[in-house]
């Protein structure tokens, strides 16, 4: 988007260059002053471009008739979801997982998808990935019910295939909601579905990991999945580092270290 005024008065200047170009096909010799009116056009201002800022959090907005415009609670958020059936996902799971922790946490998990456990309970990371992500958390001297813990998805997929780009088109503006409500100081996706699906960007996870990036105005650090670190053991020190850095961003103290 270009500045109105200066639009306008780049557009003067354009036509008076195309007028000078149409008299010297016809022969014309311009004046001295002719002359100088058409060096003036061609050294014009370039327009100048407006950058549009990426809305802080708390005026997320996100749109379609499934959202509500200003939540008060995560019940409201909850309570507009409903019974969803928006996405292919409706007709297979037995619960939809909505998240659950603290409604003030200065720190939120996002991870991509419920799995079997999670459907069955309707309650977000409670498998294996789950308790180690309890450890993980009781590591930083927090217990669950101080943060908060959410999914991209709200249903289980197949098989626990990846999420597909129209279940998470139907399901991000609820995760939107909720982090509106919450307004964490600090996000941390889990795992590289996850962090590629709310980054937008499909640099793996282990360049991604470690630094920090936003969403929706939020400051998110991005770390494996704790699936992944049950599969890979080297893998928990980069993701206890990535830790340290959000605690240290929030104030938190460090533990001291054992050994």
């Amino acid at each position: 988007m270009t500045d109105e005024p200066q639009g306008d008065l780049i557009a003067t200047l354009d036509d008076l260059v195309r007028s000078v170009q149409a008299m010297r096909s016809l022969g014309r010799r311009l004046s001295v002053r002719e002359e100088k009116l058409v060096a003036l056009a061609q050294a014009r201002p370039k327009p100048r471009m407006r950058i549009m800022e990426q809305p802080p959090a708390d005026d997320l907005r996100p749109q379609g008739d499934h959202t509500i415009a200003a939540p008060a609670s995560l019940e409201a958020v909850r309570a507009a979801l409903g019974d969803c059936r928006r996405c292919k996902l409706a007709g297979g799971r037995q619960h939809i997982v909505f998240g659950e922790g603290n409604p003030k946490a200065e720190l939120m998990f996002i991870g991509e998808a419920p799995g079997a456990d999670e459907d069955r309970q309707g309650r977000p990371f409670v498998g294996r990935a789950g308790q180690l992500l309890t450890k993980m958390i009781e590591a930083m001297g927090k217990t669950r019910e101080d943060v908060y813990i959410a999914n991209i998805l709200k249903c289980r997929p197949p098989d626990n295939r990846d999420p597909q780009p129209d279940e998470v088109e139907m399901c991000e503006p609820f995760l939107l909601q909720q982090i509106r409500v919450i307004r964490p100081r600090v996000i941390v996706a889990l795992g590289r579905i996850a962090v590629q699906t709310l980054l937008k960007d499909a640099t793996p996870i282990s360049r991604l990991r470690g630094r920090w990036h936003l969403y929706a105005g939020i400051r998110l650090m991005p770390t494996f999945h704790p699936a992944y670190l049950l599969r890979n053991a080297a893998g928990k020190k980069p993701a206890w580092e990535d830790l340290q850095q959000v605690m240290a961003e929030l104030g938190w103290p460090l533990p001291n270290k054992k050994g």
